[in-house]
């Protein structure tokens, strides 16, 4: 029998008691910092998880090059605003119908060959582009074309990438999925859009597209080693009936829609980019129009590296309310100031609420939604959050036409908080959501167990029969 301390050990005094405490508060300070610093679970787990974030990373650095080259090249060719505003026009028609239909080919298809198709199909229209801008007369059409094919391929695309994610991540390691997938979009979006401007001024629009298209292949060539994942055998074929059934499926989930009518009303309402390049000419400050534009996604990024403690909240739809609400208050607060430095701090705090929103969003859809059906959901999920966007431009614009510009600002973050709360009323299911009690939840939580079982059970017939031989050869 032994002491649990050593007799030799000299009694606990002051000094060792004040040692004792400073060591156990470096440690709650680690501790609390670490809880801080995005869930790495997911990217532990899953090798295919671990490639697919990688290749968004690179392939999102390289596509938002393009964002900036596209409309840069269309205004030197043109001179016409109304030119560059077309290229919105003519990419909201196939984001909307191969949304839709994008959603249906990803429950019918094998979800990594619909990927690998559609990146590759991209990289192509990027070469167009690239040997368009090295023509001694580029023309103005392809542009157009260019935008409106790639609309249409990320459309198809993104249902599948959504969908894929709830196979390849644990059940309970999905939200923070969630929140690295947001890291990994902030990360490409601010890299890219800081470089972007520096590449097109100095380098030409050439280097920009060239350097996207390098991009598309090392995306390619990282995705094509993940497992297949074929369509589940209750999925439909694609086809108007089966968008209309996961039209009706998301209609009889009150929660899901009331993600979908949060966040369509947040981005509607109180989406400020299309005046803020006014609002800085109001401030006197347009030398601060690039921060501004910085600021959302700057505001994201901060949101996505301190989103360790996402994955430890269980009320997901209270907390999409609830940040959709202070998204919609930052934008009243950017509206109402006068100072530029307060605005560009209202503006990042309006990008972390709206990251907050977005990690929640997902986890809803991620952890509830079946398999069969998950990516004609993810295809209604890309028009709710694509298109808010596009339409709330035209409503900050217009309004800014009709009442200036600072009150488009501040009347539509009101009015969004506003709404949001109304939906909140009107919507209870989407407040009471817990993600250890939904039932929908709960189902996906056993199918997941019952996958795992089954593959475990799988990979030990195989090492027993492997094993077998030799455990049944006679002795020389």
């Amino acid at each position: 029998m032994t002491d649990d301390a050593p007799a030799s050990d000299p009694p606990a005094g002051p000094s060792s008691r004040v040692s004792s405490a400073s060591r156990a508060g470096k440690g709650s300070s680690g501790s609390r910092l670490r809880a801080l610093l995005p869930d790495l679970s997911p990217w532990r787990a899953s090798a295919d998880f671990r490639r697919l974030w990688v290749s968004g990373l690179i392939t999102n650095f390289g596509s938002f090059l393009t964002f900036v080259a596209l409309p840069v090249q269309m205004k030197a060719l043109t001179g016409s605003a109304a030119a560059v505003g077309a290229i919105g026009a003519v990419e909201l028609v196939p984001l909307i119908v191969f949304g839709l239909y994008g959603g249906a080919l990803a429950d019918a298809l094998d979800k990594r060959k619909l990927i690998v198709c559609t990146e590759a199909g991209q990289g192509l229209l990027c070469a167009g582009l690239l040997v368009n801008a090295l023509l001694p007369e580029p023309a103005v059409w392809p542009l157009y074309v260019v935008a409106a094919l790639t609309s249409a391929l990320g459309a198809v695309q993104r249902p599948a990438l959504d969908s894929l994610v709830p196979r390849i991540v644990p059940h309970e390691h999905l939200p923070a999925a969630a929140a690295l997938n947001a890291l990994r979009w902030t990360v490409g979006g601010v890299t890219g859009l800081a470089l972007a401007g520096v590449v097109v001024a100095y380098a030409g629009l050439g280097w920009a597209y060239a350097v996207d298209l390098v991009t598309f292949a090392v995306s390619v060539a990282l995705i094509v080693p993940l497992a297949a994942s074929p369509a589940a055998h209750e999925a439909a074929r694609p086809s108007l009936r089966s968008i209309a059934e996961g039209a009706r499926y998301a209609w009889s989930r009150k929660e899901l829609l009331g993600t979908y009518a949060v966040d369509l009303a947040a981005m509607f309402f109180a989406m400020p980019l299309a005046v803020l390049p006014f609002l800085a000419d109001e401030l006197d400050a347009e030398w601060s129009l690039g921060l501004m534009y910085a600021a959302l996604p700057a505001g994201s990024l901060l949101m996505s590296l301190t989103s360790g403690w996402t994955s430890r909240v269980h009320r997901h739809g209270r907390m999409v309310v609830l940040a959709a609400a202070g998204w919609g208050l930052a934008v009243v607060a950017a509206g109402l100031v006068r100072n530029v430095w307060l605005v560009l701090l209202f503006l990042t705090v309006g990008g972390c609420f709206d990251m907050i929103s977005g990690i929640f969003r997902g986890a809803i859809w991620n952890q509830t939604i079946p398999d069969e059906l998950r990516g004609r959901l993810a295809g209604i999920e890309l028009l709710s959050y694509s298109v808010g966007p596009q339409l709330g431009q035209v409503r900050a614009g217009g309004t800014a036409a009709l009442v200036g510009v600072r009150t488009s600002v501040w009347s539509g973050g009101l009015i969004c908080t506003g709404a949001v709360a109304l939906l909140a009323l009107c919507l209870p299911k989407l407040m009471a959501y817990d993600v250890r009690t939904n039932e929908h939840a709960e189902r996906r939580r056993a199918h997941h167990a019952e996958t795992a079982k089954a593959a475990e059970t799988a990979e030990a017939a195989r090492a027993a029969e492997t094993a077998e031989p030799s455990e049944t050869a006679p002795a020389p």
